[in-house]
């Protein structure tokens, strides 16, 4: 799986609070939340990140509250992956479970900079800075992670697994 796009930079620290805030948080689908993205750092981001945009910051990106809505906000926006020095370790498996790719790639999270085109070999874990012609290594995703990102996160995987489309079966109508 290959992802390209421009990317953001942020520094240590981006907590759950400052990717959605806190306020936020009675809207639940990534669409709704995308809306209110890092809106206390800067209120146009969400206007400007495009589909495909890829994240760069510093360590511990994600630091904070144990909710999903902070990977909710970014895949709603439609921002592809997010690479960092490190991740906060719930944020790290709140993403893979709503199928937002991570990377923890110290090397690149310092190189990358803001506007600069960024392309990812998921599979090979090979982070390219486009512009600057450097490649940096991150941890190559097992296949069965790869698919629950191919799936949109662990719980469309599941219901694929389990022969289930479309809405629930047995939901009411």
């Amino acid at each position: 799986m290959k992802l390209r796009g421009t990317a953001w930079v942020f520094g240590d620290n981006v907590d759950t609070d400052l990717i959605v805030p806190a306020r936020r948080l009675n809207v639940s689908t990534a669409k709704e939340l995308a809306v209110y993205l890092m809106e206390d750092l800067d209120a146009t981001l969400v206007d400007r990140v495009k589909p495909g945009d890829i994240f760069v910051a510093g360590k511990n990106f994600g630091c904070g509250s144990s909710r999903e809505h902070a990977p909710l906000a970014i895949k709603g926006a439609g921002v592809s992956a997010v690479i960092a020095e490190s991740f906060a370790r719930i944020f790290y498996r709140n993403a893979i479970n709503i199928g937002l790719p991570i990377l923890e790639s110290p090397e690149a999270a310092q190189a990358i900079q803001a506007g600069h085109r960024v392309s990812i070999d998921l599979g090979r874990g090979v982070i390219t800075d486009e512009e600057s012609g450097q490649s940096f290594s991150a941890e190559p995703y097992p296949p069965f992670i790869l698919e629950i990102i191919a799936a949109g996160g662990l719980v469309e995987k599941t219901r694929r697994d389990l022969g289930l489309e479309g809405p629930q079966k047995g939901a009411a109508a």
